[in-house]
């Protein structure tokens, strides 16, 4: 982070604005809303300002800077269109320790002014360390729009809860779920719709009678939710998942999740590595097993996080066999398998009216007594045969289809790291390919795809990642989707 993110209390604070301009005006009336006590520094003042100094809302000192107006300030914002008195403004409040902000200047300031979306006691801050203010204030549109406007009545009513909250249910794990189920449910529906008030009788009785329910209950049984991460770009998990990631206590994650599905969790929660990498030291299926139903049994809601979708090769359904075995129960959030993700962003369509009716998803595991693949059925042509983890046995895999009579030079591809920045497309044949990776340097994870729909990589690639040339369409494309424009 290049710089630390503070809500700082302002209010009945004495802070000094230089300047008395249109911009002065701006960051004043943000003061004034945070409570701040404001005194300017100017010869003239903006009329806006006039009409505050009439009122008493400011003071004003018709005056150019000077070191003592700095005396006993709690903030300094410099907002003058001088350069050197805005220099001169942060070097003398640098030498005082106190903080000081210059418009549009992050290197003389010692803290910048975030875009803010106000929904008190409920406030968003969002910065960009000062590199993209425009971007900032467009991020910040999106929250508006997003944020209910009754949020903040619907803060000020839990903030007023919680000490009843406390006294009525004992266990911490409880009274956790019971905010949550809070937040999700009716109640907080109906006050952010408006359809009853924050002091209603009728909701506060209702209030009273899920705290009631809650505490009757005691601890909340733990649970497991099964959770597919997508293979790898944060921006492809569901809502639901996303949902579930930031509700746990406890994420149990496999190799194939990304770091920054991770980040998305909640900053308290317990992370625990249970990935598996062939030829390494591992933790064993049956040592997940027990530590899902154990976990869970501790009362400790548990997202089993898997990279793609845990339905496909991903071992989701002996786990939940197991849980249910056990009387635990779950849920299951599906995932964006590593088939469809990495194809889409390799751009290979899976199936094609000119080229496959057919979609196949095989394991790599299929050599010696692990193989038990159809390879008939998969020569056949028309059709797209998608190999999850076969990069170990890719050469055995690619003579196989060979064998069953699939041309030499029938296309097919390998795609590393797929969705994320890293990911890298080699296109070839299967007489090639073996080679071509072998060159190249592939590791895991990387998936295989045959078909002759590997040759359209070269038309309709677009993800402009380490092996793309971006001649299609640049990062920025990403970027201006996420923010609506």
């Amino acid at each position: 982070m290049d710089y630390f993110p503070i809500f700082l209390r302002l209010t009945g604070e004495p802070v000094l604005v230089v300047g008395g301009g249109e911009v002065a005006a701006r960051k004043i009336a943000s003061l004034q809303r945070a409570g701040a006590k404001v005194s300017v520094v100017a010869p003239e003042l903006h009329d806006s300002l006039v009409r505050k100094v009439g009122t008493g809302e400011i003071v004003h000192l018709a005056a150019e800077f000077q070191p003592e107006h700095l005396h006993r300030k709690r903030l300094v914002i410099a907002a003058t269109d001088k350069r050197a008195v805005n220099a001169w403004v942060a070097h003398q409040a640098e030498s005082q320790n106190i903080p000081v902000n210059v418009v549009d200047d992050r290197e003389l300031s010692r803290f910048i002014m975030p875009a803010i979306v106000d929904r008190s006691p409920v406030v968003v801050a969002v910065a960009s360390s000062g590199d993209a203010p425009v971007l900032t204030r467009r991020l910040r549109e999106k929250l508006e729009g997003f944020l209910p406007q009754r949020l903040g009545v619907l803060a000020r009513l839990a903030g007023r809860l919680r000490p009843v909250v406390k006294r009525r249910i004992d266990d911490a794990g409880a009274r956790r779920r019971f905010w949550e189920r809070f937040f999700d449910g009716p109640l907080a529906s109906d006050l952010l719709a408006g359809r009853v008030h924050e002091h209603d009788q009728e909701l506060e009785q209702r209030i009273v009678e899920t705290i009631g329910l809650t505490a009757a209950k005691g601890a909340a049984p733990g649970e497991v939710v099964l959770v597919g991460a997508g293979p790898g770009d944060p921006g492809l998990l569901t809502l639901r998942a996303l949902r579930a990631l930031q509700n746990a206590d406890v994420i149990l994650y496999d190799r194939l999740v990304s770091s920054e599905v991770l980040d998305l969790a909640r900053r308290d929660a317990q992370k625990i590595y249970v990935g598996k990498t062939a030829g390494k030291a591992h933790v064993v299926q049956e040592g997940i097993n027990e530590l899902l139903v154990r976990l869970a049994r501790e009362g400790k809601r548990v997202c089993r996080l898997k990279g793609g979708d845990p339905f496909i090769f991903g071992r989701g359904g002996e786990e939940l066999e197991v849980l249910a075995a056990h009387g635990i129960r779950f849920e299951v959030v599906p995932g964006v398998t590593a088939a469809a993700g990495c194809a889409a962003y390799a751009g290979i369509p899976l199936t094609h009216r000119e080229h496959a009716q057919m979609l196949t998803f095989v394991t790599g595991h299929c050599k010696g007594e692990t193989d038990k693949v159809d390879w008939e059925m998969l020569a056949r042509p028309g059709q797209t045969a998608v190999f999850y983890m076969g990069l170990g046995h890719l050469d055995h895999i690619l003579g196989r289809l060979r064998e069953h009579g699939l041309a030499v030079g029938h296309a097919a591809a390998v795609i590393e790291q797929g969705t994320q920045s890293s990911q890298r497309v080699i296109t070839g044949t299967l007489g090639d390919l073996g080679q071509k990776v072998t060159e190249a340097g592939i590791q895991s994870p990387a998936l295989l795809i045959v078909g002759e729909v590997a040759r359209l990589h070269d038309t309709l690639h677009w993800f402009n990642a380490a092996g793309s040339d971006g001649k299609r369409f640049a990062d920025r494309d990403g970027l201006w989707s996420l923010v609506g424009t």
